[in-house]
């Protein structure tokens, strides 16, 4: 049992000490959460990307990927320039940054971030501060039937459709065209379960625990920064952060091709 937590509590650390960095995925993890946008796909995708990655090391394949140098370059070429995109569209969002606003009952309590000026009151039917003029998607049909959505409910499921699936595409592409990944989880953690002989597996667990815990944390933990987002200043902050980081880490995976 002794050796068993001992592996367990080791594979923790090692994942922790692999994951917990400033880099693309957990800086995208970290604007979805604060955003509130599509926080538990992203979280899910990141950690059950990390979970296959290292049962594959631990499994044996990391000397598969080092034996494959041309298709860890290749990896890196189209990984560098997404990363380098994504920056730049994160520079773009600096010129127009937006603030994070949720009210009780208004498009922010579903989990999304309204642009600055754009705020949601809840008033009377056809107020100025109704929600239907805050173009918040109606839940009343033609009839005033209520539960019937209406033409602008129809385009706000929409809405949130194609941002989930944007996000869910995006985490997809940061997780798996970044060549360090392979070699971190899959080569060097594969490498450090080696060690640990029969206990491997439960070493491997530990750091599929790691992964889990710490997105968890930084994306359903990044809502208690909402209040200090509420400034499109502090957007402006957050976006410049994102960029520079994307940008150099981008042009660092092309540099290393």
């Amino acid at each position: 049992m002794n050796s068993a937590l001992t592996a367990a509590a080791a594979g923790f650390g090692t994942g922790l000490s692999l994951i917990v960095a400033i880099g693309a995925q957990n800086a995208f993890v970290l604007r979805q959460g604060v955003r509130r946008d599509a926080v538990l796909a992203v979280v899910a995708i990141c950690a059950l990307s990390d979970a296959a990655l290292i049962a594959l090391g631990v499994g044996g394949v990391g000397a598969v990927v080092v034996a494959w140098p041309a298709v860890l370059t290749a990896v890196g070429l189209i990984g560098g320039l997404f990363l380098i995109g994504y920056g730049c569209l994160a520079a773009r969002r600096v010129l127009k940054p937006s603030a994070l606003t949720v009210e009780p009952g208004a498009a922010g309590a579903t989990g999304s971030a309204v642009p600055a000026g754009s705020a949601v009151s809840v008033g009377a039917p056809g107020s100025a501060g109704s929600a239907e003029s805050a173009g918040v998607p109606s839940v009343v049909g033609a009839a005033g039937a209520p539960g019937v959505p209406g033409p602008s409910g129809v385009a706000g499921v929409a809405g949130r459709a194609g941002s989930r699936r944007r996000a869910v595409l995006t985490c997809l592409a940061m997780t798996w065209l970044n060549p360090h990944v392979y070699l971190d989880t899959v080569f060097l953690l594969g490498s450090i379960a080696a060690d640990r002989g029969p206990w491997r597996w439960t070493f491997g667990l530990g750091a599929m625990l790691a992964s889990l815990v710490w997105f968890a944390a930084l994306g359903f933990g990044a809502r208690l920064l909402s209040p200090l987002l509420a400034r499109p200043s502090a957007w402006r902050v957050l976006d410049a952060l994102i960029a520079v980081t994307m940008i150099v880490l981008g042009a660092t995976l092309i540099a290393g091709v």
